[in-house]
C-alpha cells in the first residue's frame, strides 16, 4: 500500500519507536514501562476510557485464587498505587472501576506516554514481514502511523489479525495437543425445563441439540461474555435498575423452568444463587456471571461472533449482552412465577450512582474473556500449565487455574438441557514463555502480542486474567525496548538481557521463591502440597 505524499507527512508527526493498540491494563503495562525504558510510547485505544475491565466492573486482581506473590512489576505496583489511593501501606487487589481509571491515568501521565482515545484500528501497511504503519480513525480523521515496534493489546487481537500474523478462535479438538479437557465438553448435570416453544422450535438461549455436538472435537466456540455492573443495595447510591430496550419472555423460559424445577424439589432460590455479587467499597457490589447457577449473566451463544465482527455488528452484540443483564434482573423482579421473596431481593438491587456516570451507569466494555489467539512460536497448552511449568525463555509465572465458563447451552431432549464448555482444573504456577508473546518470525518481525497470546483454549483458561495479561504486558514493553535499541526483530531480543530486565524491574520471573501450592479447582482456595 503506497501511502500519499500528504500521508506520508502526517506518519512523520505521529512516529514513534513503540505503538500499543489497546488501553487494556496490558496494553498500559507495555506502555508505560517502554516509555520507561527510553521509548517514545503511543497508546491507541479506541474507546473513550482506558483500563479494559478493570475500569469497567472487574475490580479484582484475582489474588484469591493465585499464589499472591507471583505479581511483580507493574501488575504489583499497580496494585500498590491503588492501596496509596485507599490510604493503605500494602498492595489493594480490589478496588473501584473509578480508582483504577485514575490510577493508570497517573502511571500513563508519568511516564509521559502519548495517548490517543477513540482511535480505531481500520487497517496495517506491511512492508515484507514488518509492520509499517497502521491506519487509525478517530477524532481527527483518518491517520497513519508509523512506529519501529507495535504491541496488540486488544481482547480481540484485532491488530495481529490485519498484520498477516496466524491466529484461531474457539477450542482445539482433544487430539491436537492431546489435552483432555479440551474440545466440547459436558459436566454430567442434565436439566428439566422447557426446551421448545409451541412451534416446537427451540427456546432462545438454547444453541442447539445434542446431535450438533462432538464432544472432544473442535470448533469455533469461546466461552461466555457477560457484562459486570456495578450494583449496590444503598438507597443513597442505588439508580433504579433500567428496563431492557427489548425483552422476550421466551428467552428467559429456560431460567423460569429451571428455577421453578428446583423450588420442586426444595430449594429456596436467592439472588446470590443467580448472580455472584462480591463485596467492594463504598456500598458496591461487583457482579459477575455465577457459574454454579444454569442461568446468569453470561449470555450463551452468541459471543463467538464478537472477534471476527465489523465494528455495527459487534455494536449489535453489546446491545444484545445489555438487553440480556437488564432482562434477567427485569426477569428477577417482575416474573410472578418467582417467590415475592426472591423479587423483593432482586427489587431491591440498582446501579451504583458513581460508576460509568457518562454511559447511564452501565459499564462501557464487554467482558471479552476470550477472543481470537495468535498462533506464535510455540503453543502453550494444559500439558506446559499443569505438567511442563519451566521455561527457559519464561517473561513471567501465571499462576491461576485453568478457568473456563461455560459456552453453549444445549437440548438433551425435549424438556432437558445441559450447559457446556465448563473447565475447572487445579494446577501450579507455571512460567509464560517469551515465544508465546512473539509471531513467528516468517510473518511479522516487529509484532509483540501479550493479550492474545498463542496458547490453547484450555491453557488459555488460566492465562485470562487481567493481572496475568499486566505481566506480559510488561514483558512485552521491555522487550520493544531491547528490539528498538538493539536493531532486531522481537524474535531475536537477547532472553537473558529481557530476563535480567525484568527481573531488575520487580518482575517474578522464577518459580524459585514461591511458595509450593497446588490449586485444587472447586474448593475455593489454594492448598498447601
Amino acid at each position: 500500500m503506497n501511502l500519499s505524499s500528504e500521508k506520508k507527512k502526517d506518519a512523520e508527526e505521529f512516529d514513534h519507536d513503540v505503538v500499543v493498540y489497546g488501553g487494556t491494563p496490558a496494553g498500559i503495562a507495555a506502555a508505560v514501562v517502554a516509555a520507561e525504558h527510553g521509548m517514545r510510547v503511543l497508546l491507541l485505544e479506541p474507546t473513550s476510557h482506558i483500563g479494559g475491565m478493570n475500569t469497567n466492573g472487574l475490580n479484582t486482581a484475582e489474588t484469591e485464587h493465585m499464589v499472591e506473590s507471583s505479581l511483580g512489576g507493574f501488575a504489583l505496583r499497580f496494585y500498590q498505587r491503588l492501596g496509596e489511593a485507599y490510604g493503605l501501606a500494602e498492595p489493594e487487589f480490589h478496588f473501584e472501576s473509578s480508582v483504577a481509571e485514575k490510577v493508570f491515568e497517573e502511571m500513563l501521565d508519568v511516564a509521559a506516554v502519548r495517548v490517543s482515545k477513540k482511535s480505531r484500528l481500520l487497517s496495517v501497511v506491511t512492508h515484507g514481514s514488518k509492520i509499517h504503519a497502521v491506519c487509525i480513525v478517530g477524532p481527527e480523521g483518518e491517520r497513519h502511523i508509523k512506529s519501529h515496534v507495535f504491541i496488540d493489546a486488544s481482547y480481540e487481537g484485532d491488530l495481529l489479525a490485519q498484520s498477516g500474523v496466524s491466529w484461531t478462535i474457539g477450542r482445539e479438538s482433544i487430539q491436537e495437543f492431546g489435552e483432555d479437557a479440551a474440545g466440547a465438553r459436558f459436566d454430567g448435570a442434565e436439566h428439566e425445563a422447557p426446551t421448545r416453544d409451541r412451534g416446537g422450535r427451540l427456546l432462545p438461549g438454547i444453541s442447539c441439540t445434542l446431535e450438533d455436538v462432538c464432544v472432544g472435537g473442535a470448533d469455533s466456540e469461546v466461552m461466555c461474555y457477560n457484562l459486570r455492573p456495578t450494583l449496590t443495595r444503598d438507597p443513597a447510591w442505588r439508580v433504579p435498575m433500567p428496563a431492557p430496550s427489548s425483552y422476550d419472555p421466551l428467552y428467559f423460559e429456560i431460567a423460569a423452568g429451571w428455577i421453578l424445577a428446583m423450588m420442586r424439589s426444595g430449594w429456596t432460590p436467592a439472588v446470590g444463587d443467580l448472580v455472584d455479587l462480591y463485596e467492594r467499597r463504598n456500598q458496591k457490589l461487583e457482579a459477575n456471571n455465577c457459574q454454579a447457577a444454569v442461568f446468569s449473566l453470561g449470555t450463551l451463544g452468541i459471543q463467538s461472533a464478537w472477534s471476527t465482527a465489523n465494528l455495527s455488528d459487534r455494536e449489535a452484540i453489546f446491545q444484545r449482552h445489555i438487553d440480556h443483564t437488564l432482562g434477567y434482573f427485569y426477569f428477577l423482579t417482575h416474573d410472578e412465577r418467582l417467590p415475592e421473596r426472591l423479587r423483593a431481593e432482586a427489587r431491591a438491587l440498582g446501579l451504583h450512582s458513581g460508576e460509568f456516570i457518562d454511559s447511564d451507569h452501565l459499564p462501557r466494555q464487554l467482558y471479552v474473556r476470550e477472543g481470537r489467539r495468535m498462533r506464535g512460536r510455540t503453543v502453550v497448552t494444559q500439558h506446559d500449565v499443569i505438567l511442563d511449568r519451566t521455561k527457559d525463555d519464561s517473561i513471567g509465572v501465571c499462576s491461576h487455574f485453568i478457568d473456563c465458563h461455560h459456552v453453549r447451552r444445549v437440548e438433551l431432549r425435549p424438556g432437558c438441557f445441559a450447559n457446556e464448555g465448563r473447565i475447572w482444573r487445579r494446577g501450579q504456577a507455571y512460567q509464560i514463555p517469551y515465544r508465546a508473546i512473539t509471531p513467528k518470525e516468517s510473518e511479522c518481525e516487529n509484532l509483540l502480542v501479550p493479550v492474545a497470546a498463542s496458547f490453547s483454549h484450555v491453557a488459555y483458561a488460566s492465562f485470562r486474567l487481567e493481572s496475568v495479561w499486566m505481566v506480559a504486558g510488561h514483558a512485552a514493553g521491555v522487550a520493544a525496548a531491547l528490539a528498538m535499541k538493539h536493531g532486531c526483530g522481537v524474535a531475536d531480543v537477547p532472553i537473558h538481557q529481557l530476563q535480567a530486565t525484568l527481573r531488575a524491574d520487580g518482575q517474578v520471573v522464577d518459580l524459585s521463591g514461591l511458595p509450593s501450592q497446588e490449586f485444587q479447582g472447586g474448593d475455593g482456595g489454594w492448598i498447601e502440597t
